[in-house]
């Protein structure tokens, strides 16, 4: 995710086992929480999702939404009842297995589901949610309404739970299949592949696929009377682009997607997924979202942001968080790509320079400092990853030289692909491959809300 106007202002595949105390006094209810320490009640414990099918009909006049969401999962543990995080329009009907369940809705983002036989650890199971009634209008938070009556849905770390229920956690990935029905006149855009868009009547009926897995807040509808740009990489990849009626003018950025691609594909190794895009939205909205495969993109966005996103599709998408206090790996890295490796690659910047200047200029102010980048916080996570991120991860270049900077990065990505990723295991791994002690310049650039002392601020020659 890039926040607006970044640049120039300072802002003051693992199976889920753990459970939270109060759901371990009945071994049989899968827990409504995972225990995130900054939020807990995301995700639920007894089960692993495999796949995802959402079926979903939009009216935009009316802003009725119908849906019918297919979850395919695999117990973890013997199931009386689990749960699923959905805040959407009301729930008309479950099944589990074919047969009739239970339900309750409770607490944020909790629906509790009753089976009508007890689920067995280690074996699959499909439960089907149909639910339909208003849309509420989350405003950048999960399904928004768009200017032109459309919708979108954008939001970290939540918006998926606005429009379909699922296990709302970044430790269980899972494949996702959308097919969406609106009137004929409006477009769908989604992640993956476009499987189908037909004009049935009046209505249209539209179908893509995500074939490598991929988190909730990862996901997205798009729903307007988009135009497009088609374009493709030299390896044959589709690249498919999507502007809302008042969107035109990013155009001209999104044109420079296969050179964009191919830039962080050499940095990062080959792009992890099968499509790319992205979707230009013409809402007030105050961030772009690297959505899987197709960022949502804000009115404001410019190259640079463009190029953070498609970073994201590395940092955060196919490798993503184990905890949201993991941001940095997300943040710090779709930012340093954009705002030092790109103009330094691109346009030829003296990225030391700029890291010396900036360096300068907050030197003496706390307020820059005050936000450690591993575990900022709750409420706190997109804040200092963005400003502080570049310059931590520019101090380690110079640290231990571009050969293993370079060589450590991509081979963490390849190690931890299609998975999970913590600071500590980042911190670890590139330790691994530096022979001199690391603990002091990882502890005083993540841990600690000062300047780093001279020796770890002016690495490598950075201080002339």
């Amino acid at each position: 995710m890039r926040l607006s106007g970044l640049g120039c202002v300072l802002v003051a595949g693992v199976l889920i086992t753990a459970t939270p105390a109060a759901a371990q006094a009945d071994p049989f209810l899968g827990a409504p929480g995972l225990g995130d320490p900054y939020y807990p009640l995301d995700g639920n414990g007894g089960y692993d999702v495999t796949h995802y099918d959402v079926a979903i009909d939009y009216d935009p006049p009316s802003r009725h939404l119908t849906g019918h969401a297919r979850v395919q999962a695999r117990a973890t543990q013997a199931l009386r009842a689990f749960n699923l995080d959905f805040s959407g329009p009301d729930v008309r009907m479950v099944t589990v297995n074919g047969q009739p369940a239970a339900w309750d809705r409770n607490g944020e983002h909790e629906l509790t589901v009753t089976p009508l036989l007890p689920l067995l650890p280690g074996l699959p199971f499909v439960t089907v949610i149909d639910y339909a009634g208003p849309a509420v209008d989350a405003r950048g938070a999960g399904w928004t309404i768009a200017p032109s009556g459309g919708a979108f849905v954008a939001g970290e770390p939540h918006s998926a739970a606005t429009w379909y229920p699922l296990n709302d956690t970044p430790l269980d990935k899972a494949t996702f299949a959308l097919h969406a029905t609106v009137p004929a006149e409006w477009e769908v855009m989604s992640n993956g592949r476009r499987t189908q868009n037909e004009v049935r009547g009046d209505k249209r009926v539209v179908s893509w696929e995500s074939k490598h897995t991929v988190l909730g807040y990862l996901t997205t509808v798009a729903i307007d009377k988009f135009t497009f740009l088609e374009q493709v990489r030299a390896d044959g990849t589709p690249l498919l682009s999507a502007f809302a009626p008042e969107a035109e003018a990013n155009r001209e950025h999104e044109q420079r997607l296969p050179e964009i691609l191919d830039f962080a594909e050499n940095l990062y190794g080959p792009y992890p997924f099968d499509a790319a895009g992205g979707i230009y939205v013409d809402a007030d909205l105050e961030f772009s979202l690297e959505t899987q495969t197709r960022p949502i993109h804000a009115p404001w966005t410019d190259l640079q942001t463009v190029v953070h996103e498609i970073a994201h599709q590395w940092w955060g998408d196919a490798v993503s968080v184990r905890q949201w206090s993991d941001i940095c790996l997300n943040e710090c890295f779709a930012s340093y790509t954009a705002d030092y490796l790109w103009p330094e690659q691109k346009e030829g910047l003296d990225v030391d320079a700029k890291y010396r200047e900036t360096t300068a200029k907050y030197l003496a102010n706390p307020k820059f400092w005050q936000i450690p980048l591993d575990n900022p916080g709750a409420g706190r996570e997109f804040t200092s990853v963005y400003y502080r991120g570049p310059l931590f991860l520019h101090a380690l270049r110079r640290q231990i030289g571009d050969e293993i900077f370079f060589g450590a990065v991509k081979e963490f990505l390849h190690h931890h692909a299609y998975g999970n990723a913590s600071i500590p295991q980042f911190r670890t791994f590139i330790q691994s491959k530096y022979g001199p002690d690391l603990t002091g310049f990882f502890h005083a650039w993540l841990n600690t809300e000062e300047p780093p002392a001279d020796e770890y601020l002016y690495p490598g020659g950075l201080r002339v």
